[in-house]
């Protein structure tokens, strides 16, 4: 058994990589543990918003997100909202509109897998991260001053894990917060959603595309969004509803993909794809972020719909947040309830803000009644058109509402 002089975190998901380059950033021992035998190069989250970049400048990795190479990330500052059935652009909104405002105004699309990959070099070198992949975690107890952590490795051994706190970054069915019995509130979507990858260049078809599209659709709205893959000419990124009237297999053919693909652009032949996948969809918070010596940060304290890019900056924002309250306990300039309220910091941005946003993105995009549809559509273009709106939308949007209305909370 180890020394427990250590906070352990489990999952090496994006959260889980900047929760401990954060820790150890501020001088405090981690092992970060994950059960898969790497980082995993998953396809999911690609949006950096704008207050999420300035927080991985401050931990240090500007050089990899604004790389040229394929590692680094794209900068953004425009996004569209269309009407599909008609191809209408509806509103362009402008990030850089906050410049002076803002340190950094734009998105920056840099897939969630290279944002780990820049972190975990960071992490090994600091002489007080250890990462400890094939480790999954299957047991965890806590007493007043101390938690201990069962994993297992890959040939089904296990061992324990002394450590003064665990903090879970997990995903959306984690480990950590089940054997902390923690109940995590909410629903599910009825629907699935599908992301589909394509190297087809949806920016050179003339339909004036740019880096970030939303399009309302009552029968089936999409988001396109491009990152730079593993490098020239990038992909593009579509995301859709999956009716459930619609079965996975039928969902995951070849022939449905193409199907939704050619339907943003018909063009002769089939579409490249180099990946794709379904997945439900919930919405859910979890009832605290702390228990004792276990916390949560990201996915596995609270899961959204990806409409608007809120969920991996909301898991970053509370990994900052967590490893500053942790960081004054673990040295003494605070006491336990700090972590309460990042507790009460944390989940005021989810619930009132990422839940709410969210959800209300997902039923304007597939608003069904043609009238009210309208409406939004054109209280959307009204707003882009008005500086002081428009800069009030970006706000709420880029989450910066949302981390300056958490922080205010004691």
């Amino acid at each position: 058994m180890n020394s427990d002089n250590r906070v352990i975190v489990s999952g090496c998901g994006p959260v889980g990589a900047v929760t401990t380059l954060a820790l150890v950033r501020k001088g405090i021992p981690v092992t970060l543990i994950e059960q898969l035998p790497d980082a995993a190069e998953d396809q999911r989250a690609a949006t950096i918003h704008t207050p999420t970049v300035a927080m991985l400048v401050e931990l240090g990795l500007e050089k990899e997100m604004f790389s040229d190479a394929p590692s680094g990330g794209m900068q953004a500052p425009l996004f569209h909202f269309r009407d599909r059935a008609t191809g209408e652009l509806i509103a362009v909104f402008d990030i850089s509109l906050l410049k002076g405002e803002v340190p950094y105004p734009y998105v920056v699309q840099w897939e969630q897998y290279k944002l780990v990959h820049a972190a975990l070099p960071y992490i090994k070198a600091s002489g007080l991260g250890e990462v400890r992949f094939s480790a999954k975690l299957t047991g965890l107890t806590q007493t007043e001053d101390h938690v201990e952590a069962t994993i297992t490795n890959g040939a089904g051994e296990t061992e324990k894990l002394l450590g003064k706190y665990l903090i879970g970054t997990d995903g959306g069915s984690s480990a950590v917060r089940k054997l902390a019995d923690i109940a995590f509130e909410g629903f599910t979507w009825p629907e699935r959603f599908i992301k589909i990858g394509t190297s087809f260049d949806f920016g050179a078809t003339g339909q004036g595309f740019c880096t970030r599209n939303y399009f309302f659709d009552p029968d089936e709205w999409l988001n396109l969004f491009k990152v730079k893959g593993y490098g020239p000419p990038g992909i593009w990124r579509g995301v859709l509803p999956v009716p459930e009237t619609e079965t996975d297999e039928e969902a995951l053919s070849m022939e449905s993909i193409q199907r939704r693909l050619q339907r943003i652009h018909q063009k002769p032949g089939d579409y490249e794809i180099p990946y794709y996948a379904l997945y439900a969809v919930h919405q859910r918070v979890a009832e605290t972020f702390n228990k004792g010596r276990v916390l949560l940060a990201g996915d596995c304290a609270h899961v959204n719909n990806p409409i608007g890019g809120m969920g991996m900056n909301g898991g970053i924002h509370d990994a900052v947040n967590l490893a500053e309250k942790l960081a004054d306990v673990w040295f003494g300039r605070a006491d336990g309830r700090a972590l309460d309220r990042y507790t009460r910091q944390r989940r005021t941005a989810q619930v009132d803000y990422v839940q709410a946003q969210t959800i209300e993105n997902k039923r304007k995009l597939e608003e069904r009644d043609p009238a009210i549809r309208r409406r939004h559509l054109d209280a959307l273009r009204r707003t882009s058109e008005d500086v002081t709106l428009h800069k009030k939308f970006l706000y709420r949007s880029s989450l910066i509402d949302s981390l300056n209305s958490a922080n205010a909370v004691q």
